[in-house]
């Protein structure tokens, strides 16, 4: 078993299928070693997504959540894509978007959901640079979406 997805296993978390685009867009593109992931939501493996509002529905453990599930459905799709996360050699970026109430101000500990897991897998690779705001809405009342950009080996 590859090394990040043993990692992955030893956390006790398992992969989804990677989300179709539920627009006009790519999920990823690519220009040399560099890929751009498109923005995923708090989806689940069987298909529910956590939704609501930080700070009005819901508390930042459960935006955490959310945010961690955001990283994992990413996950998914460099899997897709690469056949390998191995190959992932450096996480270079992540936006963190937080579905929150006027008066929540948290969404950096929201986001840390998805940025503790990238570390937890890629260690110092998994460190990266990450905007995390808050949005008065996300689509399907979608409680965080994630994107990100990473750097992959040339294979």
């Amino acid at each position: 078993m590859a090394e990040v997805e043993a990692r992955l296993a030893e956390l006790g978390y398992e992969l989804p299928p990677p989300p179709d685009p539920v627009g006009n867009y790519l999920p990823i593109t690519r220009s040399g070693n560099v890929m751009w992931l498109a923005g995923v939501g708090s989806r689940m493996a069987n298909g529910d997504r956590i939704s609501g509002k930080l700070g009005a529905d819901l508390t930042v453990e459960q935006g955490y959540e959310a945010a961690r599930m955001s990283a994992l459905n990413l996950l998914s799709r460099m899997k897709a894509e690469l056949g390998d996360l191995d190959r992932v050699t450096r996480i270079l970026k992540v936006v963190g978007m937080v579905n929150s109430a006027p008066t929540f101000t948290e969404q950096a500990a929201v986001v840390d959901g998805a940025s503790d897991l990238f570390v937890a897998l890629y260690g110092d690779r998994g460190r990266h640079s990450r905007s995390a705001p808050g949005m008065a809405a996300l689509p399907g009342d979608t409680t965080v979406i994630c994107d990100c950009v990473i750097e992959v080996d040339g294979g």
